[in-house]
């Protein structure tokens, strides 16, 4: 089942989601929700998807990263983005920690499901450490860097009820036609101080 997947301006994705028990992540209802993320992801198509962006405030995340994706890429910015595949997986309940001592910030282009058609330069962290569970109640910890980081701290930001927007370079955000033209004209240094705004 597809699901509807909201857009900026709604409630849902300001919300701080809640976590869930075990009982919970194991029932038929929350297992169903888990399928119709990962079909809306595969969908519309993206590498990621958390339960506000479809209306239910709850601290799960779906996440795959296709080789697929990947080989649509112009040569070199596999490489430049630090990407490579991540096979589907399931983050709930997720606690991060940056995984460089002096929490390097790496700027790239973000977009995002629930800001359809747009882009903007934002500053994360390169690796990251995440603990959580997975979709049959089992801690887990991830390891991260690369893009794979950056997917990561979207998707839990969405649970935190934080978008993209929050944490971009506000003079860098464009539409997608205008990325297309201008968008590797664009530096991804931060901007200067007369610059921010």
């Amino acid at each position: 089942m597809i699901l509807k997947i909201r857009q900026v301006g709604e409630p849902a994705l300001r919300q701080f989601a809640r976590p869930l028990s075990r009982d919970e992540i194991l029932s038929p209802h929350i297992q169903e929700l888990i399928v119709a993320m990962r079909e809306t992801m595969r969908d519309a198509p993206g590498v990621g998807l958390a339960a506000p962006q479809v209306g239910f405030p709850l601290q799960i995340a779906v996440i795959e990263d296709k080789q697929d994706y990947i080989d649509k890429l112009a040569a070199g910015q596999a490489a430049e983005r630090n990407r490579s595949a991540v096979p589907f997986q399931v983050i709930i309940n997720p606690g991060i920690i940056a995984e460089e001592e002096e929490e390097e910030q790496v700027p790239f282009f973000e977009g995002c499901l629930s800001l359809a058609g747009f882009t903007a330069i934002v500053p994360r962290a390169a690796k990251v450490r995440v603990e959580c569970l997975n979709e049959n109640a089992e801690p887990v910890e991830i390891r991260a860097e690369g893009w794979y980081a950056r997917i990561l701290q979207h998707e839990i930001d969405h649970l935190h009820g934080k978008l993209y927007i929050d944490r971009m370079y506000s003079r860098t955000f464009m539409t997608l036609d205008n990325f297309g033209r201008h968008g590797k004209d664009v530096a991804t240094t931060p901007p200067g101080p007369s610059q921010t705004g």
